[in-house]
């Protein structure tokens, strides 16, 4: 299958759009930029030399030119919501494929910490969060174009971990270097449902190989509250633990960390399990605690 891979810099989609070579796809990636390009080359990905804003068109050409298209791209929404209307209006009736990426950000909830009993299905639903309209907006454009001749799908994960994550433990470590004790907001209870990095491409590769138009996938493999990570940071570092206020949050990760290190966001992965066969390898997210990557972010001096 050719295969193009939008956001193939990035994290999820870097590492899927390897995977796919590696199973002998053809895949080509979007690259803004000649050194991204080179990059890419080097893992064997065909770059395309474009972007989602002013050589849009070059990046439509090139989804028009494969069989598959997946969108991995963490973009400003205004971008986002102009690129993906143009990918469903161009692939329209052609029968190829396209796989949104979207976040369990969508149904975040500001919790303030605490716990929330809420757990969502892929079609439960749900009070979406203010600042994700737009990207819940850009789901329903995807799924609603699964009805004009395109097998349109999403796959929303949880928090993705894995080599080279930005999530809720590297977050907890520079906790560490900011106050010298591993925080959590509140009582810090708040859970996101969390999932792999291989997981997840897995996840995508069967969507490819075998997801319906109109597919909607979860991906969550375990949960684990904010607390109990800082628990572990703090055993690993010999440190304290530390519960903040959501206003001294802001000073530890800045007013979007703040937002989703006191948020809960659970999921539950049906639809993926029993249309896909989707089943989880990687269950334990504290099984990174100790990463060397990991104790650098705890070094205020670095």
């Amino acid at each position: 299958m050719n295969v193009f891979v939008i956001g193939a810099t990035g994290f999820v989609g870097g590492t899927l759009a390897r995977r796919l070579t590696a199973r002998e796809h053809l895949v080509t990636g979007l690259a803004r930029t000649d050194v991204a390009a080179v990059a890419l080359a080097a893992d064997g990905i065909t770059p395309v030399v474009a972007d989602l804003d002013s050589r849009r068109s070059a990046t439509i050409d090139a989804a028009l030119r494969a069989d598959a298209v997946v969108y991995t791209a963490q973009v400003d929404p205004v971008l986002e919501t102009a690129t993906v209307g143009s990918l469903t209006r161009a692939m329209a009736g052609t029968g190829k494929t396209l796989i949104f990426l979207s976040g369990s950000g969508v149904l975040l909830q500001r919790t303030a910490g605490a716990w929330s009993q809420d757990s969502f299905a892929e079609h439960d639903p749900f009070t979406v969060e203010p600042l994700a309209t737009s990207r819940k907006a850009a789901e329903d454009t995807v799924l609603a174009a699964a009805s004009d001749r395109l097998r349109a799908m999403v796959i929303r994960p949880g928090l993705i971990w894995g080599p080279g994550d930005h999530g809720h433990v590297p977050m907890t470590y520079q906790s560490v270097a900011a106050t010298g004790a591993a925080c959590y907001v509140g009582p810090g209870l708040n859970t996101y449902s969390h999932v792999h990095i291989d997981d997840v491409t897995h996840l995508f590769t069967l969507a490819l190989e075998a997801g319906r138009a109109g597919g909607f996938y979860h991906a969550v493999a375990g949960e684990v509250p904010n607390r109990w990570i800082a628990e572990r940071v703090a055993n690993d570092l010999g440190c304290d633990t530390r519960s903040v206020t959501p206003q001294e949050a802001v000073l530890v990760w800045g007013e979007f960390g703040a937002l989703v290190m006191a948020a809960s966001s659970r999921l539950r992965a049906v639809r993926a399990q029993e249309e896909l066969g989707w089943c989880p390898e990687r269950t334990d997210m504290l099984s990174t605690i100790g990463e060397a990557r990991l104790r650098k972010l705890a070094d205020h001096s670095t």
